[in-house]
């Protein structure tokens, strides 16, 4: 009798371009969570288009982005660096008055070795407003780590113990404010009684506020009490990072500034997959959990009236299969979700791998796969986007999450596609956000469907013969 080992997964690397859009889009969704910031994006005229286009003209609230184009002067150096950027910084001082501006680099800055982190110090005690520098240029793998690189930078400032004026602990209070509007004092001492003694807990990752609450407040049924969140809403809410503290991520795109948190501030990464549908949110939950030596309550019941409530979505997209191009480093995750459903996954492209930090997401996709009783998929880093689509035209997905590159022209082709970057924008994260991922998973499925009513599929057939 012969034992048969477990399929393992297949990691293979290709020589393709990185398809995605460029790291400086970050200030889109961090300028709106970072509520008392400044964000100054030190490029080209071309950065300057791209942002323009890819965030939009705001007409009515000025958004709290700039651009600050280098000219030639700038590039063959005969302009003062130092007096340039103080110039622009005071004039935001002026006008805005923020708690922090964020420089981000571009590549520009890069090739002309622009020293942006030795100016910073300087101007920062000029000016009297914290400067934090961030690289998000454009040689990155995905255009999500340029969240990554201003969180890194971020984890630097945050401070190393609790304040112990009263005043700075309610100035830092921000998350507890939220979830104790409108209660009495007896209600407080009640539900502070409810937690269980544990190290102190910080979690990092942008998302929007709805979302931290419901996360936080997951966390508090179990007895968790989440000390802060990188990024906080204001910078002068930057949670406490003292040595030991545990930490963990919500997006598999934030391997730096895990390893900023580990390294720099000494502090404990909990290894969880990351909460994006109801099989992930409860692992992550458990896992938290058991770093703790908490027994989860109530999980199995909770995970399953998700499941219940996602019937008429699931029922859409079982025994269909799904292909990932390769945009958000969201991949690994959308598909354990998506096979958890009763989908099929044959590639996964991604342009970026981190294997340690996305090791319990990899666990999970590898059981996940076994317990459906579904083929591994191939996972591809730096996917060539030429052999996908003849591997495309060979599989005949029902479905191709791709980058906005190249979703025309392969339905052009015929092919279903949806856009990945609308899961990066989307509220995709915890128990009842699930519905939100697969309302944009089945958005294409469903028009088609709608269509086949109408009778519009025989006429592209009869235009086709024509």
């Amino acid at each position: 009798m012969t034992l048969t080992q477990p399929e393992a997964l297949n990691f293979e690397c290709e020589t393709g371009n990185y398809h995605t859009f460029c790291p400086i889009s970050c200030v889109a969704w961090l300028y709106q969570k970072i509520e008392d910031s400044f964000f100054l994006v030190i490029g080209t005229k071309t950065c300057g288009y791209f942002l323009q286009n890819a965030m939009g003209v705001m007409i009515f609230a000025e958004p709290r982005y700039a651009m600050a184009e280098l000219e030639e002067g700038d590039i063959s150096a005969q302009l003062n660096d130092y007096e340039e950027l103080k110039r622009l910084c005071e004039q935001i001082k002026r006008d805005r008055n923020p708690s922090v501006i964020v420089w981000i680099g571009t590549c520009t800055t890069e090739i002309i070795k622009m020293d942006l982190e030795g100016l910073a110090p300087k101007l920062e005690s000029e000016i009297g407003i914290p400067i934090v520098v961030a690289r998000a240029n454009g040689l990155d793998y995905a255009f999500t780590q340029g969240e990554d690189t201003v969180l890194a930078a971020m984890a630097a400032r945050c401070p190393n113990e609790a304040p112990v004026a009263e005043t700075e602990k309610n100035e830092r209070n921000a998350i507890q404010k939220l979830l104790h509007f409108g209660k009495k004092k007896e209600e407080l001492a009640q539900e502070e009684s409810e937690y269980v003694d544990h190290p102190p807990l910080v979690l990092f990752g942008s998302l929007p506020d709805p979302v931290v609450t419901q996360l936080t407040l997951e966390l508090k049924k179990q007895g968790i009490k989440v000390s802060g969140w990188l990024p906080a809403k204001r910078y002068t809410e930057l949670p406490v990072l003292e040595e030991g503290y545990y930490v963990v991520g919500v997006n598999p795109f934030l391997s730096r500034t895990a390893t900023t948190l580990m390294r720099r501030r000494k502090c404990k990464l909990i290894g969880a997959p990351f909460p994006i549908g109801p099989d992930g949110t409860r692992a992550w939950v458990e896992k938290i959990c058991s770093v703790f030596g908490i027994t989860p309550k109530g999980l199995d019941e909770r995970e399953a009236q998700i499941w219940a409530n996602l019937e008429d979505y699931v029922q859409l997209i079982r025994g269909k299969s799904a292909f990932f191009m390769g945009d958000n480093l969201l991949e690994i995750s959308l598909a354990r979700f998506l096979i958890r459903c009763g989908m099929t996954v044959p590639e996964i492209g991604i342009p970026y791998m981190d294997k340690r930090y996305q090791a319990a997401e990899l666990a999970m996709l590898e059981k996940t796969c076994q317990e459906m009783g579904v083929p591994l998929p191939r996972i591809v880093e730096k996917p060539d986007n030429y052999n996908q689509v003849q591997r495309i035209y060979e599989l005949k997905p029902d479905l191709v999450i791709t980058g906005m590159a190249h979703a025309n022209p392969l339905e052009a082709r015929g092919i279903n596609t949806k856009w990945s970057v609308e899961f990066t924008f989307a509220q995709i994260h915890g128990f009842t956000n699930a519905r939100d991922i697969l309302e944009l998973v089945t958005r294409p499925l469903r028009r088609n469907n709608n269509l086949k009513d109408l009778g519009w599929d025989k006429l592209v057939k009869e235009e086709a013969k024509i």
